[in-house]
């Protein structure tokens, strides 16, 4: 009898041991690996902890089917969670739909297997704030998850967090099949102009105001709640925080940007699956601004804009901030769909320097590697050190510098357009002047690719100082250099279907071709 009793209490710990959630997964030896193989001097990044106290929303009253909004009960939970000295908030298997939630520091956010947190698309939610929007200063609504001044913060586990920006975002006619839009009209109601949907009249409205495509520029304060529906959100914004870790969950259907960490310090990204339609205006997957000692690792990227992306803030108002993008290492990701796979800009303005991407598969992005700014940004993109990426399928070029970028995806633009501002008189070089330079990409692999690689500088200030080495690629078209100065071209292997493999414009000085 007494080994019997042993017997069932072994198994009853052992069955207790395995529903026990699992808060941690990633070690800090991985971390510390990824960083010592930087090609330049990468600072320790440490992996948040967070003391043994858990806090289930469960407790405090949340809805998991989905009807009611949890809001209150996740956020008392975190808010009890901060204030007890730190631990892990629980969201169990269920449906969650709830309005914005605020990280706070020493606070982990673990979701359980099954579980969605679904973000409602009530207006009535979201408050309008001072932000920063791609890259000036700007209002719009409240992120639906987001954090300010946080320490030691962490959303991990297994979940989905659903951002409902098929109810946010203008929709193009043209990306959808007829079948799609008109079920989207019949499920979402909405405005239609010019062939392009909007969630409401106030959407439209808004587009009169904006000077730049996404940013509205409005005098008169009353006219912001007016135009409150066009002021989409970036699903994930954290600001001014430290030591922060986004582990295997899912981020997708975002409102604009799905991650934005800004002016952030280290920052691990880790085993995420990052998703948005591939229609979703400004779909991007994660933006990185203005932020240091940053890991992105073993991610998903299937996005409607640009996938993995190094920022830095917009013209002065970014070079007034002065803060770079600095000490980055991505490794092992893939990215499917996406305006650009790796992607530098074009708010740069800050400067981006000291990043390594290594491992990078890339599978039908808009264009492989992808460079970009224009005159007026100033700012220096330099130190990138990019070694071992695979592209296949990309409609466009599987390598691109543009700096005559025109804020349209590539393949949108005419070749008209961007012949009126190649052909624009050339200003004096100034703090106004983007700088792109000492950049080694190499151990670069490409099929059925359209245009191998494309370089075109500015010609008050070329694209300085870049190594090709180890690169074989097969693409309709082969690479076509101009406005660059400083080139070496080692080992590279270009298959095109027609033309030749390498162009290289007058504007070309210091080639090495080995």
């Amino acid at each position: 009898m007494r080994k019997m009793t042993l017997l069932l209490l072994a198994a009853a710990l052992l069955s207790a041991c395995a529903k026990a959630p699992q808060f941690q997964t990633t070690k800090q030896s991985e971390i510390n690996r990824l960083t010592k193989a930087a090609c330049f001097d990468m600072p320790k990044v440490k992996v948040p902890s967070f003391p043994n106290r858990t806090f289930n929303i469960m407790s405090y009253g949340a809805d998991p089917t989905g009807v009611a909004l949890a809001t209150e009960a996740i956020q008392t939970a975190i808010d009890q969670c901060t204030e007890a000295g730190g631990g892990t908030v629980i969201i169990p298997e269920g449906i969650y739909l709830t309005g914005p939630i605020t990280l706070k520091s020493n606070v982990r956010l673990f979701t359980e297997r099954n579980s969605v947190i679904i973000f409602s698309h009530d207006l009535d939610l979201y408050e309008i704030y001072d932000e920063w929007f791609e890259g000036i200063p700007t209002k719009r609504c409240t992120s639906p998850l987001n954090a300010l001044d946080a320490e030691n913060i962490a959303i991990t586990g297994h979940g989905t967090f659903n951002g409902n920006g098929d109810w946010w975002r203008p929709l193009k006619k043209s990306k959808m099949a007829p079948g799609q839009w008109k079920k989207h009209l019949k499920e979402k109601g909405g405005i239609v102009d010019n062939d392009i949907w909007y969630p409401d009249s106030a959407s439209l409205l808004a587009q009169s105001y904006c000077l730049d495509q996404n940013v509205p520029v409005i005098t008169d304060d009353s006219l912001w709640q007016v135009v409150k529906s066009f002021l989409r959100p970036v699903l994930l914004h954290f600001v001014g925080c430290k030591n922060i870790l986004l582990e295997g969950v899912t981020f997708e259907n975002s409102p604009a940007w799905n991650l934005h960490p800004m002016c952030c310090e280290n920052l691990i990204l880790r085993d995420l699956n990052v998703r948005n339609p591939w229609y979703s205006q400004n779909g991007d997957g994660v933006d990185v601004e203005s932020c240091k000692n940053v890991v992105i690792s073993r991610c998903s990227f299937d996005v409607g804009d640009d996938a993995i992306c190094m920022k830095s803030g917009k013209d002065k108002p970014g070079r007034d901030r002065g803060i770079p993008t600095e000490n980055v290492v991505v490794d092992d990701c893939v990215v499917y769909h996406g305006h650009g796979g790796f992607v530098c800009g074009s708010e740069m303005s800050g400067g981006i320097k000291n990043v390594q991407v290594s491992n990078n598969l890339y599978i039908g992005t808009d264009v492989g590697l992808r460079f970009k700014s224009t005159r007026g940004r100033g700012g220096v993109v330099e130190n990138i050190y990019i070694n071992g990426v695979n592209m296949v399928n990309i409609p466009n070029e599987g390598l691109l510098f543009d700096l005559f970028y025109g804020g349209k995806g590539a393949g949108e633009e005419t070749e008209e357009e961007l012949a009126a501002r190649m052909n624009a008189e050339a200003p004096a070089v100034s703090e106004e002047t983007p700088a792109f330079k000492n950049i080694v990409i190499e151990n670069v692999k490409g099929s059925n690719i359209k245009r191998a690689i494309y370089f075109n500088g500015l010609p008050e200030m070329k694209i300085q100082n870049v190594i090709l080495r180890n690169i074989a690629i097969s693409a309709t078209e082969g690479a076509l250099f101009r406005q660059t100065n400083g080139l070496i071209i080692d080992n590279v292997d270009i298959k095109p279907a027609i033309g030749e493999a390498f162009q290289l414009a007058p504007t070309v000085e210091n080639v090495q071709i080995n």
